[in-house]
């Protein structure tokens, strides 16, 4: 669409493009919500499924490890069958698993339905989001984005409470049921204001580098969360992670042959680039980890109902939208390197204090360390998504996205799967079969040492890393 908006629009047209943001913030706040209100529901499930909290990870990791492995291929799928026709079909798959998650009588019957789930999400808001880069009018872009901001920063504070409310006053069943009538409103409106595109001439996916890849995040998440749990034999552990390094360094070779692989491991040249993946992927373990952690210990622990745990939980999130109004200006102030630096080591140890929560802590100590630690947090990703883009060319950019919204998936998923690890292991120490206190607190202080730890990459940060960032922003 002309950058200049034509003065013979109808009003049919102009009507589509203050829709269009909002109809992909549907979809958006449809998947951030996902991804935070079942934390809460974890305990419920578990006595609904007859499993434990602990084995209820994988109803996350599975939705998480979904979207890592299905991002690549979204804006070539786009591509193929055309932007408006994918982004029905997945908001229609993301409702129609949401009922089945609902309906599940199992545990297995849930990680399907979860990984169909992840699938339509990885689908659904990043094709969302080019058909608005593509319609609308240069001069609206900047509001656009704005509003499409507001549902990732709301989705994870409504989450924990809404989900709680929904657990102790309704059922577990409605914190997925309830994206049927988002996700019918949304359909709704594409049809009547998103115009038919034809397909384009896609570029040619890379499907081999993606099966090896897929394979290899799948079964390397897989076999790291299979360690230290009961159910699996040391054989099925070792096959898996077997399985996955093979692949992973097929993939590798595959990529330096390939001249558009689905993941270009190129990148990983550029430091900058390097550092905040690295770096940031650590730092996203807490982000995984601890609602998870936190609906575990409230709920289990210390007997407190999910909605009470809830009103804790988005605390947090509370706390990092708050940061997001002078992020920019600490960060220009001290600099990238000092605050990615010093400010690992703070969110870490904030996350670490969780471990110290007793039944007995007062209620305000609780919601002011998560607010805080969350404000810290949200200062560290700011920092982290603007330097991953800050020593790359323009023709990088689309394939760095890509790298990069893979990357953070996976550095989620794994950190609730790392807690579930932490938790087994300690059971297994004490040669318990059932979940105590202090089970949860060596996770909470071991993935706060994982956070702490991502200070050792952002040390290695050049001291000009802020310069070529604001040499960026001149004309």
């Amino acid at each position: 669409m002309s950058s200049t908006p034509s003065p013979h629009l109808s009003n049919r047209e102009r009507a589509a493009i203050r829709m269009i943001p909002f109809i992909v913030g549907c979809a958006l706040f449809m998947q951030m919500l996902d991804a935070t209100v079942v934390a809460t529901a974890i305990p419920a499930m578990a006595a609904a499924l007859d499993t434990t909290p602990v084995k209820m990870n994988v109803a996350i990791t599975s939705y998480l490890l979904a979207l890592a492995v299905f991002v690549p291929i979204s804006g070539w799928a786009g591509e193929r069958f055309g932007a408006r026709k994918v982004f029905i079909v997945a908001i229609v798959l993301f409702s129609a698993a949401s009922v089945a998650c609902a309906l599940s009588q199992n545990l297995p019957q849930l990680v399907i339905a979860r990984l169909f789930q992840g699938l339509a999400g990885a689908m659904m808001v990043p094709v969302g989001r080019i058909i608005m880069l593509q319609r609308t009018p240069k001069e609206d872009l900047l509001k656009a984005m704005s509003f499409l901001a507001m549902p990732a920063l709301l989705g994870p504070i409504i989450g924990p409470p809404l989900g709680g409310f929904l657990v102790t006053y309704a059922s577990w069943h409605w914190i997925f049921l309830i994206n049927v009538p988002v996700g019918a409103l949304g359909i709704y409106l594409i049809m009547k204001y998103i115009r038919p595109d034809l397909p384009a001439h896609a570029r040619r996916l890379d499907w081999l580098g993606f099966m090896l890849s897929g394979i290899a995040l799948a079964t390397l998440v897989w076999g790291f969360e299979s360690i230290g749990n009961a159910d699996a034999t040391r054989l099925q552990t070792l096959g898996l992670i077997s399985i996955g390094a093979s692949c992973g360094l097929l993939y590798v070779w595959h990529a330096r042959h390939h001249p558009h692989p689905i993941l270009d491991l190129s990148l990983l040249r550029i430091p900058s680039f390097a550092i905040s993946v690295l770096g940031g992927n650590l730092c996203r373990f807490t982000v995984g980890a601890t609602p998870f952690l936190l609906a575990i210990l409230l709920q289990v622990a210390f007997d407190m109902s999910a909605f009470a745990a809830g009103l804790i939980s988005f605390t947090g999130a509370a706390g990092a939208l708050l940061m997001k109004f002078i992020a920019t200006r600490v960060i220009e102030t001290f600099g990238y390197k000092r605050v990615l630096t010093i400010n690992a080591l703070i969110s870490g140890g904030f996350t670490a204090a969780c471990a110290f929560f007793e039944a007995s802590t007062p209620f305000w100590v609780m919601v002011a360390i998560l607010a805080v630690g969350g404000v810290f947090r949200s200062l560290q990703f700011t920092a982290v998504n603007t330097l991953t883009y800050a020593q790359l060319t323009s023709a990088q950019m689309s394939k760095a996205s890509t790298f990069a919204a893979m990357a953070q998936q996976l550095g989620i998923s794994l950190g609730v799967g790392c807690a579930a690890l932490i938790m087994n292991i300690s059971m297994n120490a004490r040669g318990a079969a059932t979940l105590a206190q202090d089970d949860v607190a060596w996770a909470f202080a071991a993935i706060g040492a994982i956070t702490a730890l991502s200070f050792f990459s952002f040390i290695r940060l050049p001291a000009n890393a802020a310069e070529q960032l604001h040499q960026k922003k001149r004309p």
